[in-house]
């Protein structure tokens, strides 16, 4: 099931990329950088299966899919809210994104911490936080440098990126309190090593 959420949340993705590419000058794409988001959605959406794969290659482990469709779906929402001009229609989407993305996306990477090393509960809670902050400042750092510091969208941008940043922070930091205290079933764990 996690496997099919997966290419569904990916190939959604793509497609709606690709019109994107192949429509050009539909307004509600204009100024936000669809081309770099066509090259680099697709490659982050498939960065954490790659190095979990990478990591765990000959070790037998399951792949943990419903984390990884996680990670994926926050580039979904994020293209499906463009395609459906829902940024600039609907005032509130754009801080909803921001916390709700960053909670899907520091719940899936949270679950890939194994809960069986010997972190504690509060150091898993603590690296899915920190990992939220990092991911926000490195997204706001990102929207800056592909279409913020051309000129578009300057009328109250200090203010959206520090909106931004608190909101994903704070979806992070959500997510953490999610990761460690939803008991995980016994099926989304990868085996022992021994």
């Amino acid at each position: 099931m996690g496997r099919v959420a997966c290419l569904v949340l990916f190939a959604a993705t793509v497609l709606q990329l690709g019109a994107v590419v192949l429509l050009p000058g539909l307004p509600q794409f204009e100024g936000k950088a669809f081309g770099a988001r066509a090259v680099l959605y697709p490659l982050m959406m498939l960065l954490v299966p790659a190095v979990w794969a990478l990591r765990r290659r000959g070790r037998g482990d399951a792949a943990p899919w419903g984390a990884f469709a996680l990670v994926m779906a926050p580039f979904l929402v994020d293209v499906t809210g463009n395609t459906l001009d829902l940024y600039d229609r609907v005032g509130w989407f754009d801080d909803a994104c921001h916390f709700g993305n960053w909670l899907l996306l520091c719940s899936g990477l949270g679950m890939l911490l194994d809960p069986r090393r010997r972190a504690s509960r509060g150091l898993r809670a603590l690296a899915t936080a920190g990992l939220g902050a990092l991911l926000a400042v490195v997204w706001e750092l990102g929207e800056w440098w592909t279409f913020m510091r051309f000129g578009t969208e300057l009328d109250g941008a200090y203010l959206d990126t520090l909106g931004d940043l608190a909101l994903g922070t704070l979806g992070g930091c959500v997510a953490a309190g999610l990761v460690v205290l939803t008991p995980w079933r016994a099926s989304e764990r990868a085996p022992r090593e021994g």
